[in-house]
């Protein structure tokens, strides 16, 4: 977080620094928006542009680009403003050699004036910013450590309709399925039957008459 606020800080810095410089002197007095774009690729005259055909473009080019990367956090965006920048900036050093014969830096004014440093320093400062930035690996790093620290999700909790989980077939314990023994019944006489009074001695016979039987079943005389 801290590197990404700091490099979007000096690409800031380093497109406002570029934007700025064609307002000032570049050579022998003369501004930097007064040199025409495709005057760096064909040679050096000493006619002036419009307002879009100056080098003032190639720099607000760079500048949306800037501001493109920090919004997006794009280090490949804010270091291919950078490139533009000192590209233009190198260019037009090389076609302004061609035309004078060579460069040279006066405390009067009439070599290089400070509108190329300001171009090198704002392109110089688009470059450190892409360098000090981050970019979106932090955060993809920080999402992944984030993953990393959840609690693992219990199993099954996953696909509902499966839990529980099957029992894994293993030893058991069989039951006996043999049938139970029925109970047995009951064939001898009715319980009710023992309680019940016996008939008594019938007619005829009297209080002391009669019998009883002996061992063999005859009664006696």
């Amino acid at each position: 977080m801290i590197r990404n606020v700091l490099g979007s800080v000096l690409a800031l810095a380093g497109a406002a620094a570029a934007v700025l410089s064609p307002f000032r002197d570049w050579y022998d007095g003369r501004l930097g928006r007064h040199y025409r774009v495709d005057e760096l690729f064909t040679g050096i005259t000493a006619g002036r542009p419009g307002p879009l055909g100056s080098i003032l473009v190639a720099f607000l080019f760079a500048a949306v680009l800037a501001v493109v990367g920090v919004v997006l956090r794009s280090r490949l965006l804010v270091a291919a403003a950078g490139v533009v920048v000192l590209g233009f900036t190198v260019l037009w050093m090389v076609r302004q050699g061609e035309s004078v014969g060579s460069l040279t830096v006066a405390g009067d004014g009439s070599g290089l004036g400070w509108g190329v440093a300001g171009a090198v320093a704002g392109g110089v400062l688009l470059l450190s910013g892409a360098a000090v930035m981050s970019g979106r690996r932090g955060a993809g790093r920080r999402s992944v450590r984030k993953g990393h620290d959840r609690p693992y999700a219990a199993p099954g909790s996953e696909n509902p309709d499966t839990w529980p989980p099957t029992q894994e077939p293993g030893p058991s314990v069989q039951t006996s399925t043999l049938p139970e023994p029925e109970p047995e019944l009951y064939t001898g006489p009715d319980p009710a039957e023992r309680h019940r009074p016996g008939p008594g001695p019938g007619p005829g016979s009297g209080s002391g008459s009669g019998s009883a039987p002996d061992a063999d079943g005859r009664p006696h005389g």
